[in-house]
């Protein structure tokens, strides 16, 4: 019986004993990942040096954002106050077209002809026209000069063609609707009739006619 015990009791030691190197040996890893890793993080620490210039790379980066959205903040400010008017002016361009409609339907009426009625209300009509041309000049809206000068796409719509010799082919010999510009942006196009050269009906008539006889 007590060898038994005395058994056991060797048993009990030898396990404490392994528990102890077992623990002392895990404690001895931990402390050696311990310190690789410190000597891991030294190694990938920055210099100073290094360090001032990723500093002076974000500020840099910082500043040229900055600068940008300053400039966008500027060019946005600067086109409210040059275009902030831009539709209102749009709209008011059917005023100047209204009045030259009334001013032709008047001259156009028999009943109107050469009365002192019509020469008075033409004047006035005159007047305002030219009050609202000199307000939109004024504000930097002015009209399109397109009679004589040649078809520009962006400032002049071509709706129809008139035959004319005497003029080169694509130049703006008629003005249907006047266009207008607000500083450098166009407000509408210029409608217009452009030239073209007159067929010679008769010539083609002839060719067409000999042709058919040879055959």
């Amino acid at each position: 019986m007590e060898k038994q015990e005395n058994k056991k009791s060797e048993l009990d030691n030898s396990q404490a004993k392994q528990d102890q190197d077992e623990r002392s040996e895990l404690k001895d890893k931990k402390s050696e990942t311990k310190t690789q890793a410190s000597k891991t993080d030294q190694s990938v620490e920055k210099t100073p040096e290094e360090k001032i210039l990723e500093l002076e790379d974000k500020l840099a980066r910082t500043f040229a954002e900055m600068e940008n959205q300053r400039r966008r903040f500027e060019k946005e400010k600067e086109d409210a106050f040059e275009y902030g008017g831009f539709s209102f002016a749009k709209e008011a361009l059917s005023l100047i077209d209204n009045l030259e409609r009334s001013k032709q339907i008047l001259e156009n009426d028999e009943t109107l002809k050469s009365s002192e009625a019509l020469k008075k209300t033409l004047e006035h009509l005159d007047i305002v026209y030219k009050d609202l041309i000199s307000i939109f000049s004024k504000n930097n809206i002015k009209q399109i000069n397109c009679l004589n000068k040649k078809l520009d796409p962006y400032y002049h719509q071509a709706m129809i063609e008139i035959e004319d010799d005497e003029k080169e082919p694509g130049t703006i010999v008629q003005e249907i609707q006047k266009g207008f510009i607000i500083k450098d942006r166009l407000l509408r196009p210029s409608l217009v009739g452009v030239s073209k050269k007159i067929q010679n009906l008769d010539k083609k008539d002839q060719e067409i006619k000999e042709n058919l006889k040879k055959k």
